[in-house]
């Protein structure tokens, strides 16, 4: 709302200059073009002072300068000149200024008329409009009383709304009274530039008209003007049926076309008879002094310094080509119309697009802005102001990132701590993690301190989980100087889950296991109920375990679910795979009857123990390692080979052939061997 209040009254906050500044802009990159030249200046110039001497000439040579330009027939003869005072140069005045006269001569000299009845009478016989000053102040010399132009109202009284001066200063009474017509030279300046002219003023209670639309209406012969009113002031001056379009206050806006010197001629030519009479003829010819340091120079959007005459001549080309410029009311409310939907649309395209392309949106929103008051002005002579509009979407843009990239940047910072923190929750669960890991691979018993001198047997044992922590478990223990107890799992989860499942699996099984010292299918179903009893999320786990006695190389083993073991028998003997003694993984079925198997190892005989994580490793292709490869390289591995050895080869064969692949799943690996009873 604000913006669109500054907009609307930009003076209130300061911004007119700005307004002004854009319309001058328009003037400056295309002034006005001249298609008819109805004006011609009679310039008192530089040249003609120095061939006629210096200004104010006498009056008598004023009149032959007008009677030779009247000669030429033009249409109006426009003197922009003030003569407020009586001539002293005129013959009855010279013995002031020159003693010792003699009575004949004064006497003479007093029986000649005087320069200005001279110049009255030269006026007198042309259409003539004399130039009157409108002063702020009244002081001697000056009338609050004019010559009354005949004006015809139409509408209300303009007289409230127009410039208003005190009083006025005319020339010289013997030489007002005598011409046609009065017109008000006066033009105000904003910020110290010409922009506008008055077609009517006020003087007191009287209308004064503007000294180029009385020279029409002199011209015109018409014997008034029309004011045409409205309620928010002056619309329209009118001479005859030419009607010309005002501002409130019954001025009009000066399309100005660059300084020109063929609107000129030289006074010292007219008064030579140097100057074709055809560039007079029908003319207005508008009188005026531009020698320097004499003319009243004013500044305009197109020129630093134009001579006020010049001035009056652009207003009557202005209205001869109906080439003024204008600012309709509706204009205003396009402006603020255009600030109104370019704030919305950069209030809601900003927070969406990056700042790139929201300095583009907003270049493009001025550019069309100014496009629009550029053709405007060139194809209506419209006043559009593009500034107030650029500016305040330019104050609402920088607004509007500075917010967003406030918000941007404390989006950022909490992202950064968000970040930080995620960090440290990570770096914390990692350091948790291995802590679990230590924790984890500690909790499993090592081979080479498991049975320390007990030459009957020889044991590998390898895990490594798919993440930090996994769900593979193996374990191994002595339940008494003979008996060997081990056993193989997998959870069902991996990660965290399966670790906590794992590490509880294993210590019940190992306790039912060390608690009665019975048959393993006794003890799989024991810990079958421990393991089942506190098993909230349900988790299942594959066991196979298995009792060696050492003395005798007798194997029972219970298989819940998991992958059977192969024995890898001392000589020639083919690769066997236990397939019996099976059941369901743990927790799987309430209380099922594992049933065991057993088999009478011959010495030198190895049992290998693998989980899925073995047999289910991916290639880069995609394809498991499976069943058929892992058998084919226990062949290839042989019966000679130690536990570590055949250990060893498997984890490196499944290494290999994942090349690189991440691990998907945990992978454990015991293998068991049975050196005889009386050891190696």
């Amino acid at each position: 709302m604000l913006l669109l209040a500054l907009e609307l009254a930009p003076e209130v906050f300061g911004l007119g200059p700005v307004r002004l500044a854009a319309f001058d802009a328009y003037q400056r990159w295309a002034p006005r073009t001249r298609h008819s030249a109805p004006a011609v200046i009679v310039a008192i110039d530089d040249e003609s002072l120095r061939l006629h001497g210096q200004w104010p000439w006498p009056r008598t040579w004023l009149a032959e300068l007008v009677a030779r330009i009247a000669k030429a027939g033009p249409a109006a003869i426009g003197i922009d000149i003030v003569m407020p005072e009586a001539d002293r140069l005129s013959p009855g005045r010279l013995p002031e200024f020159v003693p010792g006269m003699g009575d004949d001569l004064i006497q003479r000299l007093a029986r000649l008329p005087s320069n200005d009845a001279v110049l009255a009478r030269t006026l007198q016989a042309s259409p003539i409009v004399l130039g009157v000053a409108g002063l702020e102040v009244e002081a001697p010399g000056t009338r609050r009383n004019v010559r009354r132009v005949p004006f015809r109202i139409i509408g209300g009284d303009p007289k409230a709304r127009v410039r208003r001066f005190e009083a006025t200063l005319h020339s010289a009474e013997e030489i007002d009274r005598v011409v046609k017509g009065h017109g008000l030279l006066s033009v105000d300046t904003e910020r110290g530039v010409v922009r506008r002219v008055p077609l009517v003023a006020a003087v007191g209670d009287a209308l004064v008209p503007a000294f180029g639309i009385e020279i029409l209406r002199v011209a015109a012969g018409e014997p008034l003007l029309t004011v045409r009113a409205g309620a928010r002031g002056v619309e329209a001056v009118g001479v005859g049926d030419l009607f010309v379009p005002t501002e409130p206050d019954g001025s009009v806006r000066v399309h100005f076309a660059r300084p020109d010197p063929a609107r000129f001629i030289s006074a010292a030519e007219v008064l030579t008879g140097n100057v074709d009479a055809q560039l007079l003829e029908r003319k207005l010819v508008l009188i005026g002094v531009t020698a320097l340091g004499l003319s009243d120079y004013q500044a305009t959007p197109v020129a630093d310094r134009m001579s006020g005459v010049e001035i009056h001549a652009q207003l009557l080309e202005n209205i001869f080509d109906a080439d003024l410029l204008a600012r309709p009311r509706v204009v205003a409310w396009a402006e603020a119309g255009a600030l109104f939907a370019g704030g919305l649309l950069l209030i809601w395209l900003i927070p969406r697009s990056s700042p790139l392309a929201s300095v583009a949106i907003y270049f493009l929103m001025v550019g069309a802005v100014v496009t629009a008051g550029v053709l405007l002005y060139l194809k209506g002579g419209v006043l559009f102001d593009a500034a107030s509009p650029s500016l305040a979407l330019g104050a609402l843009f920088t607004a509007m990132l500075v917010v967003t990239l406030a918000e941007t940047e404390n989006h950022r910072q909490s992202l950064r701590r968000q970040v930080e923190h995620q960090r440290e929750q990570a770096a914390r669960l990692a350091g948790e993690l291995e802590a679990a890991r230590r924790i984890q691979m500690g909790s499993l018993p090592h081979p080479t301190t498991a049975f320390p001198g007990d030459t009957r047997l020889d044991l590998y044992a390898f895990l490594e989980p798919a993440r930090e922590v996994g769900g593979d478990l193996y374990d191994f223990f002595a339940l008494d100087h003979d008996r060997l107890f081990f056993l193989i799992g997998d959870v069902s989860g991996k990660g965290l889950p399966g670790s906590l499942f794992m590490a509880v699996s294993k210590a019940l099984y190992k306790s039912a296991a060390l608690r009665g010292s019975g048959p393993v299918d006794t003890v799989m179903r024991e810990a079958d109920v421990e393991i089942s009893r506190d098993n909230a999320e349900g988790l299942f786990v594959t066991m196979l375990a298995g009792i060696l006695d050492a003395r005798t190389g007798v194997l029972a083993y219970c298989n819940a679910g998991h992958e059977p073991p192969y024995v890898l028998p001392n000589g020639d003997h083919p690769l066997v795979r236990l397939m019996d003694g099976g059941g369901p993984p743990l927790c799987a079925v309430d209380r099922f009857p594992y049933v065991a198997s057993t088999r009478r190892l011959m010495p030198g005989d190895t049992i290998c123990l693998v989980t899925d994580g073995v047999l289910e490793a991916m290639s880069p292709k995609a394809e498991a390692y499976g069943r058929n490869r892992f058998e084919a390289l226990l062949e290839k591995v042989g019966r000679a080979a130690s536990v570590a050895e055949v250990g060893e080869a498997i984890r490196l064969e499944v290494r290999r052939f994942a090349d690189g692949v991440e691990q998907s799943d945990d992978m454990a690996i015991l293998v068991l061997r049975w050196n005889g009873p009386t050891g190696r």
